[in-house]
């Protein structure tokens, strides 16, 4: 994923209420001429200071925004975006305790910074970098998927597509046009041959920052190595025309919407609120979440920062799956069980010095695969067994899909790979692994569902996703690399477990 670090969707979508109280603060009613001095004193040095993004959460009413508007000026505080229908407010801020005053200001129910590196400083990680697809390989398989009768000139390799009966379900019923797939990740080469045919245009956007920019080209990455993306949106949408490789519902649309940092790569909450409301308020049907928002791995309830931005997000998504948008995100890369007590986190802040610290992911969230109606969807490999890496949690995960599995797990293809084949920028395609690969597979076969059910909103696909999905059960054993230990160790049955939750989703039941 982004510029590779080891953050790949750990959280899974366990239904946490999130209901985040009012501040009590009031704000005076007026300021006396000493104060005001005070106040121009402070924003003098103030501008001289690094700035920090923050989010400000309010009641989604005019009148209390316009209020709480007045308390971010007083603040020291500047409005970049502000998103009325949710009561989140986007500001920078160089005043060092602009949270504590602004959390204590009338109207206020949550607010916190955003990162923990200014913004005049200078993800998406799956398990290694990419392998571009060489020309060797290239041609060894297109003349495996000539001799095989593949649709695609890249088909022979792609595993993925047969586990799940994607090839067999694209003679039935490769997915409507009127449905569209949102990659809300670090942008979308939309002129590859094999995404242009099916590329929206008109609901891709750049979201960086807050505010969404819809100009020519701002969805597409920055750069070729901000590739992950691409590779996301072609699993999803690849189309079936005679070039590369196919989609799992190559007959669907797909959008990019951009949320990537350029100078660090990370996934900050302002973006991912910015492209949440886009998606809804644009017609997208889903969205591909193959990422967690940065800084923090897991986002802590009794810290006011993280418990602003899970607050955010949090609104933005909802507000989305309100207006018919059903989300899916990966589950993450770390083998965690995310229904466990505790966690050791080691990564966060990703976007200064990381700190040590243990945690409950049931108190602390990972964002946005643990929010309320959110698919958390884990990885497999070429065996339909859990991929080593990927997190699990019974009761956390939702279903599994295809994530790719590159020491264990290795399909008899031409390239004996056994990570994901799709897309790259540049005309190129490559093969990536992590719970990042599994999230599109799921998403593909839900525009599949949403093709065939066109009025199902996002409870209702949920449920079909799951009821089509097929579990194998928990392994009789998990210990991959022979030492005598268990992996990892799964809980629950057949019908629900935490490796795979309800399943193995299954494009060819789908469509049937």
């Amino acid at each position: 994923m982004v510029h590779l670090r080891s953050r790949r969707r750990l959280a899974l979508a366990v239904p946490v209420v999130l209901s985040l109280t009012a501040s009590l603060g009031f704000l005076p009613a007026a300021a006396s001429a000493a104060e005001h001095a005070g106040q121009a004193e402070a924003a003098a040095q103030s501008t001289q200071a690094p700035k920090l993004a923050y989010v400000v959460n309010t009641k989604a009413d005019t009148r209390t925004i316009a209020s709480v508007k007045k308390a971010i000026a007083a603040a020291g505080g500047s409005v970049v975006a502000t998103y009325e229908k949710i009561g989140v407010i986007v500001v920078h801020s160089a005043n060092p305790d602009f949270g504590k005053e602004i959390r204590a200001a009338r109207g206020v129910q949550s607010a916190g910074a955003t990162r923990t590196a200014p913004l005049t400083a200078a993800g998406t990680t799956d398990e290694g970098a990419a392998e571009i697809l060489s020309a060797a390989q290239a041609a060894r398989t297109a003349k495996a998927s000539e001799a095989a009768g593949a649709g695609e000139p890249l088909e022979a390799d792609q595993w993925d597509l047969r586990a799940i009966g994607a090839d067999k379900a694209a003679e039935i019923n490769p997915g409507s046009s009127k449905v569209t797939v949102a990659v809300i990740d670090t942008g979308v080469d939309d002129t590859h041959p094999d995404l242009a045919p099916n590329f929206s245009a008109s609901q891709s956007a750049n979201c960086v920052g807050g505010k969404a920019d819809t100009s020519e080209g701002a969805w597409r990455p920055y750069t070729a190595e901000d590739y992950h993306g691409t590779h996301v949106a072609g699993e999803i949408a690849a189309a079936r025309n005679g070039i590369g490789v196919a989609g799992v519902a190559p007959g669907v649309k797909v959008s990019g919407i951009k949320v990537s940092d350029p100078d660090n790569g990370l996934f900050y909450p302002e973006s991912v609120v910015c492209a949440f409301v886009f998606a809804a308020d644009h017609g997208v049907e889903i969205t591909n979440n193959s990422y967690y928002v940065d800084p923090w791995l897991y986002n802590c309830m009794d810290d006011p920062d993280q418990r602003a931005i899970v607050d955010a997000v949090n609104r933005a998504q909802l507000y989305a799956q309100k207006k018919g948008t059903l989300h899916l995100a990966s589950a993450g890369n770390s083998n965690h069980d995310l229904d466990s007590d505790a966690i050791v986190d080691d990564s966060s802040p990703d976007d200064s010095t990381p700190v040590e610290r243990t945690i409950d992911p049931h108190e602390c969230f990972d964002v946005p695969t643990q929010l309320p109606g959110v698919v958390t969807v884990s990885a497999t490999g070429v065996q339909n067994l859990k991929s080593y890496y990927s997190s699990y949690g019974k009761g956390v995960v939702d279903v599994a899909a295809p994530g790719g599995d590159r020491l264990y797990q290795i399909p008899d293809t031409p390239s004996k790979n056994g990570r994901i084949l799709s897309t790259m920028p540049n005309n190129q395609y490559g093969f990536l692994q992590g719970t990042s690969m599994a999230s599109p597979h799921a998403a593909g076969v839900a525009a599949l569902l949403k093709s065939k059910y066109p009025h199902a909103g996002p409870a209702e696909l949920q449920a079909l996703l799951k009821a089509q999905a097929n579990n194998p059960g928990c392994p009789a054993s998990y210990d991959q690399d022979g030492d005598g230990t268990q992996d990892a160790v799964c809980e629950g049955g057949k019908r629900l477990n935490g490796f795979y939750g309800a399943g193995i989703v299954d494009a060819l039941r789908a469509v049937k």
